[in-house]
C-alpha cells in the first residue's frame, strides 16, 4: 500500500512544519497510519517534503495508548516490517477532523 498518495501530500501542503503549533485541539488531523498488529498508531497533524523523503509532526499512540507528540519519517514508516510480513499502513477511510474529535 502506498502510504503518502498525490491528494494527502497536496493536503499537507497546506499544513507545513510548526504550522499548527498553537492550536492545540483546534489542529487538523490531515491522515492516519497505523501497525495492522495494534502496537503504534501515527496520526499526522504537519508535514513537508525534504529532499526525497517526507518529515511529519503528529501524534503517536503507542500499545499502552499513551500519547505522544512528536517527528517521523516517511522513510521510517516504509521501512517497519512487521511479523508475517505485515508493513504499516494508511486508513483509507480515515476522515480529516480536528485533534479534539479523536477519541
Amino acid at each position: 500500500m502506498k502510504l503518502l498518495t498525490k491528494s494527502i501530500e497536496k493536503e499537507l501542503a497546506k499544513y507545513p512544519i510548526y504550522s499548527q503549533e498553537n492550536k492545540k485541539g483546534d489542529a487538523e488531523v490531515v491522515c492516519k497510519f497505523f501497525s495492522p498488529v495494534g502496537a503504534f498508531t501515527w496520526y499526522v497533524l504537519e508535514g513537508e517534503k525534504r529532499d526525497d523523503d517526507y518529515l511529519f509532526f503528529g501524534i503517536v499512540i503507542n500499545n499502552r495508548f499513551e500519547r505522544e507528540y512528536g517527528y517521523f519519517a516517511l522513510s521510517e514508516l516504509e521501512s517497519v516490517r512487521l511479523p508475517y510480513g505485515l508493513t504499516i499502513e494508511r486508513d483509507e477511510w480515515f476522515e480529516k477532523c480536528k485533534v479534539s474529535e479523536l477519541k
